[in-house]
């Protein structure tokens, strides 16, 4: 950034940009509209970060149309991202940050999702802490809540955590910004904030917070609740309560332009050896909250002993999810490389699901990393000559024999995970 800083109508200065755009080459993402990677916009930072910070600072900017992106969800269905240009992506990077530092003191100690130092293990840890101290719970799913968020509702919830004029006025832009299809064609954008935007996860927090948050905190103390983005989870003390409490809940996501998802959204019954069952059948017993699911199990206690408890574990959906991400790396066909270049490719995927789902009941991992084991021995097979007439059983013994010489060449080998 070569030139000088003129006096200028928004209070942003290059150093935002600077450091913004650091960030954003950090979250690596791909290219927008322009095609323009962030690599080019790296190596010529004057042709493309300087008018960044030229306009924001003058107010002249304007975000181009956003490249909609569909990708396919566990349950079949399409999921539809809006990618910005890097270029916007920083300028929004730009005003999250300070943004970041006025809301995010004011949220409530509930919500979870995208925040600095908190996690989704957070999240976990005090929904299991609740559901052994209440006995019901409301698994709320919204409607398509990234696309439903109503523009001018969404301004009005931003009103009550700051009136700085650059930041509602980019802010607006941001929302209003047009969709460019696969085919090319560019929509106007009436509602919702695009998945895939910088300042998407504040907005959506900003907007919960308002719409949920302070109100379940006011109107309905007496329940408690886990927020991580548009996830929740509410826990009550008895069925009525929580009848009550999912009624409320829905009127006044109507009131604000949302709708719960009726096939979606159950009250679910935290059962357990410690707590008296309920006088009637109980539709349900679980829920999937963050990719875990939360049932019965039976715990060990602290003097050894077994009973009934209500804990969470990896969910069916995260692992049929996990071994398709398995499948399609097509390991068996990669004959070509040799056993450790393998266990490469997928070291780091592997430690990243056992850091994420190994944290509570990491036993129920060995379904997942079964799998993973059966296509290495089906790699064997194809590799080695001697195996393919044989039995896969002979494949998978020779791979047993390999994990107990090196049970550290997998990653999941290392954890114990071995065929």
């Amino acid at each position: 950034m070569i030139f000088e800083e003129k006096q200028k109508s928004q209070p942003i200065v290059k150093r935002q940009v600077v450091e913004a755009f650091k960030k954003v080459k950090r979250n690596k993402g791909a290219f927008g509209v322009d095609k323009l990677s962030i690599l080019e916009v790296q190596s010529h930072p004057m042709k493309y970060l300087y008018p960044v910070w030229n306009r924001l600072a003058s107010g002249s900017y304007f975000p181009k149309p956003v490249r909609e992106v569909a990708i396919s969800k566990t349950d079949g269905r399409i999921r539809k991202l809006g990618i910005p240009t890097v270029q916007d992506r920083t300028a929004q990077m730009v005003i999250r940050e300070e943004l970041d530092q006025i809301v995010d003191k004011q949220f409530s100690k509930n919500s979870f999702g995208y925040r600095p130092n908190k996690s989704a293990h957070d999240a976990i840890k005090q929904c299991r802490e609740n559901c052994m101290k209440m006995d019901w719970a409301i698994d709320l799913d919204i409607k398509s809540f990234f696309d439903e968020i109503d523009h001018d509702l969404m301004l009005r919830a931003l009103r009550h955590f700051t009136r700085k004029k650059h930041i509602h006025l980019y802010v607006k832009r941001w929302l209003k910004a047009s969709v460019q299809k696969k085919d090319g064609t560019i929509h106007p954008r009436i509602k919702g904030t695009p998945q895939g935007g910088v300042i998407s996860p504040l907005l959506a927090n900003i907007f919960l917070h308002v719409v949920f948050d302070k109100w379940i905190e006011t109107h309905h103390p007496e329940v408690k609740f886990e927020r991580y983005a548009d996830d929740i989870i509410i826990h009550c003390d008895n069925f009525k309560q929580a009848m009550r409490t999912l009624e409320a809940v829905k009127s006044r996501f109507k009131q604000c332009k949302l709708q719960i998802k009726d096939g979606k959204s159950n009250i679910v019954y935290c059962k357990r050896n410690q707590k008296k069952h309920p006088p009637f059948k109980v539709n349900y017993v679980t829920f999937d909250f963050l990719g875990f699911t939360f049932k019965p199990r039976m715990v060990k206690g602290y003097y050894g002993n077994f009973h009934l408890g209500y804990t969470p574990s990896i969910s069916r959906k995260s692992q049929k999810r996990i071994n398709q991400t398995l499948f399609k790396l097509k390991l068996h066909r990669m004959v070509h490389l040799r056993l450790p270049d393998l266990a490469g490719i997928i070291a780091d995927k592997v430690r990243g699901w056992i850091y994420y789902y190994g944290k509570v009941r990491k036993s129920e991992l060995h379904y997942v990393f079964r799998f993973l084991n059966m296509r290495l021995a089906k790699w064997v097979r194809n590799k080695y000559r001697r195996f393919r007439r044989k039995h896969w059983f002979y494949a998978y013994k020779w791979l047993q024999e390999t994990a107990k010489q090196y049970p550290g060449m997998f990653v999941h080998w290392s954890y114990g995970f071995t065929p």
